[in-house]
């Protein structure tokens, strides 16, 4: 199995973060370039659009896309961006898109992402760009959940019982 290329999108979470070091981690033994990509959403494509002048919010994607790029390339530092050959993109559109669109012409062979771990009521209204990214990427999907604040880190099985010391 060769890995050449690892995307990782990122939204600047948590989530994202871990995502990030799992896709480093895996880079460093097959040498993989990592791509890392940020998908925001076209400020004329909301409903609130049809109140503003086009320059306006020409100037509100502009700045967007620069703050972007600024938080990606905090996100690696330049001795990273080197090891990695890293590529650092900024698209606009619908997240699941972009990201489905760019693992295509990109011939990417792994996509790592995090995952807010939203319950299955909160996936069934609002989607999961994870969940679909999972189902319809060309190419393996690696989600990276990390720990919510004051979750154990190992849940029980409920028909495990727990060990106990005893003591007399």
């Amino acid at each position: 199995m060769t890995i050449k290329t690892i995307l990782v999108p990122t939204d600047f979470s948590e989530p994202s973060a871990a995502a990030l070091a799992y896709a480093k981690q895996l880079a460093g033994p097959f040498r993989s370039s990592i791509h890392l990509l940020h998908v925001t959403t076209d400020p004329g494509a909301q409903p609130w659009a049809a109140e503003g002048p086009p320059a306006t919010l020409s100037k509100v994607l502009e700045e967007l896309k620069l703050q972007a790029h600024r938080h990606l390339a905090q996100a690696l530092s330049a001795a990273d961006r080197t090891k990695y050959r890293a590529k650092l993109v900024v698209a606009v559109g619908s997240p699941f898109n972009r990201i489905v669109d760019y693992a295509k012409k990109n011939s990417v062979d792994l996509i790592v992402m995090g995952t807010h771990g939203q319950g299955a009521l909160a996936r069934a209204i609002l989607g999961s760009v994870t969940d679909r990214v999972v189902r319809f990427a060309p190419c393996p999907v690696l989600a990276v959940r990390t720990q919510e604040a004051g979750t154990p880190a190992r849940r029980r099985h409920p028909s495990r019982p727990t060990s106990r010391r005893i003591t007399r």
